[in-house]
């Protein structure tokens, strides 16, 4: 028997990149200054990364011409478009510290994350799709009506003075995108501010909400996020060759890090497809641009093979590209490699506290292996997996991860509550999921801590019972959760989105359950639905789930 403790570190001959964001763009121009870098199709935007690297600074130094100093936020809340790209480069060269604002936010949201970090700038568009952004923020500080711009004082938003609004018309107390002037005293400024910049220092802030609870700032570096993208791009095997679709939204670690991080760290190009995700524009975009990469949560892949269209898109140009955000389905893992061409497609595990990346599979890991775990530890990344007293577990035994090294945030923002339950004294982040570690280091995410079903005494993992019903031929998509049970603690239920005009039933699904799993597995409850409400990011809402069937099955009682 081998007892091996779950404790592991990535080995890597390749050294952290000691760099800042700006530092980083600069050399990667310097040496392919003709290359693409950004190409965002519904604003007719092809830039090359010198041409990147040039808007990049003139808003770098617009910004300090405001009269923003290193160290204070901007805001952007916006969806997918260039301006965001170049914010995510401009903030940090300036030595300022970007906030990324969820684009489904609604004024409650909103107010709380401006003042919860004080962001003194805020990026926006005026309308996508049924968000009105400049008429919630206008409801939250009417203000703005009188106000010069750049003298906004809200009561609602004490901190927040400029507004820069991503159109061709201004509004009253906002500036242009375009009228961010980079003049020589902000370029002089400019280039006495970069080289006093530390690696260490904060240029990120993402709000990570878990399930529940206010939303929490997560604070990360320069360091943090240029090598967590550098190393994921390394896992794709990423060349100055590559194009990589990007329909994951930028406001979260997927788009930001794994999507536009990993292209600069490797001179590639980005490819934005649209504002938000569209199946039809995705299969368009990497047929007529001959993206070589394409990243997507389970969701996303699923929506691109079921569409009715897909087999009128040339996607051979693909070779690689991730699939996060949620567990990823082993059949739709097997589609993508032999339908979308993908043979080098990877699964990233990770959080936003971690930059956010911790495993990863690479194009040499054996098939069954890439699918079925999230691969091996990133290099300089270390990871246990302990206990409920916090002893590390034998391998191949379930327990929490923990992953520590130098990709885990400075804390959450102004949080110190927070930050020390999730960040022990010794730097572990605890990441509240359950997983397991062979003897070769694969990871397998189990699930979560708090989705674990405790039935009559027996330990279920959700995410074993989703996976054998993903092989079920009428099955299109399913999520497994626990509800309350008087008898047995709780009970299993599944909600199922069965195929177009399948025959399946209740009792068909639980015979089909019987036949081939523990009688303690199979689920008691089976509802079949239209869709899962999900977060932004295609996280699956288990507990609204959850709490739908409560109400439910009270209801049912009551009669």
């Amino acid at each position: 028997m081998h007892h091996a403790p779950s404790y592991v570190h990535g080995a890597s001959a390749t050294p952290l990149l000691g760099e800042t964001v700006g530092a980083l763009l600069d050399r990667i121009a310097g040496r392919w200054p003709d290359r693409p870098a950004l190409v965002v199709r519904q604003q007719g935007v092809r830039w090359t990364y010198a041409e990147f690297q040039a808007e990049v600074a003139r808003v770098a130094a617009g910004l300090l011409a405001l009269g923003l100093d290193p160290g204070d936020r901007v805001g952007i809340w916006a969806p997918n478009r260039a301006e965001w790209v170049v914010a995510q480069f401009a903030a940090p060269k300036a030595g300022l510290i970007l906030v990324n604002i969820n684009p489904a936010y609604r004024s409650h949201e909103l107010a709380y994350s401006l003042n919860k970090v004080g962001c003194r700038a805020l990026i926006l568009p005026r309308v996508f799709k049924s968000s009105h952004y400049l008429e919630i923020l206008t409801g939250l500080a009417p203000e703005m009506a009188s106000a010069p711009p750049g003298g906004l004082r809200a009561a609602a938003l004490p901190d927040l003075r400029h507004v820069i609004l991503l159109d061709d018309e201004a509004a009253p107390g906002t500036l242009r995108w375009q009228d961010l002037r980079a003049d020589d005293a902000a370029r002089a400024r400019l280039r006495a501010i970069e080289p006093e910049l530390g690696f260490d220092d904060a240029v990120n802030i993402q709000f990570t909400s878990g399930t529940t609870g206010a939303p929490k700032g997560a604070t990360l570096t320069h360091h943090n996020i240029v090598n967590n993208g550098f190393f994921i791009g390394e896992a794709m095997r990423l060349t100055e060759e590559d194009r990589l679709c990007i329909p994951v939204p930028f406001y979260h670690c997927f788009g930001m890090v794994l999507g536009n991080l990993a292209c600069v760290t490797h001179g590639a190009c980005m490819v934005i497809p649209g504002e938000g995700f569209d199946a039809l524009t995705t299969l368009e975009t990497v047929a007529e641009e001959r993206c070589t990469g394409l990243h997507g949560v389970p969701t996303m892949f699923i929506a691109e093979l079921e569409h009715p269209r897909f087999h009128e898109f040339d996607l051979s140009s693909l070779r690689t590209g991730i699939m996060a955000g949620s567990p990823c389905p082993i059949e739709v893992m097997r589609r993508v490699v032999r339908e979308m061409h993908m043979s080098e497609v990877t699964i990233a595990y990770g959080m936003t506290e971690t930059s956010p990346v911790s495993f990863q599979t690479i194009p040499e890991d054996p098939l069954d292996l890439r699918v079925s775990t999230v691969g091996r530890v990133h290099p300089h990344v270390e990871v246990k997996i302990v206990d409920e007293q916090g002893r590390v577990v034998p391998r191949g035994m379930t327990g929490e991860l923990l992953t520590r090294g130098y990709s885990v945030m400075r804390g959450y923002w102004n949080d110190d509550t927070n930050t020390r339950m999730a960040l022990d004294e010794a730097r572990w982040m605890h990441t509240g999921d359950l997983a397991t570690l062979d003897d070769a280091g694969y990871c397998t995410i189990v699930g979560r801590l708090k989705d674990m079903i405790i039935r009559g005494g027996e330990n279920i993992y959700p995410r074993e019972i989703e996976e054998f019903l993903y092989g079920h031929p009428d099955i299109q998509d399913v999520q497994v959760f626990g509800v309350p049970d008087p008898r047995l603690g709780e009970q299993v239920c599944a909600w199922i989105r069965l195929r177009e005009g399948s025959p399946a039933t209740v009792a068909s699904i639980q015979d089909y359950c019987r036949k081939h799993l523990a009688y303690f597995k199979v689920p008691h409850y089976v509802r079949f639905v239209d869709a899962f409400p999900m977060t932004v990011t295609g996280k699956v809402q288990k507990y609204l789930m959850r709490e739908t069937m409560i109400a439910e099955l009270a209801g049912n009682a009551a009669m």
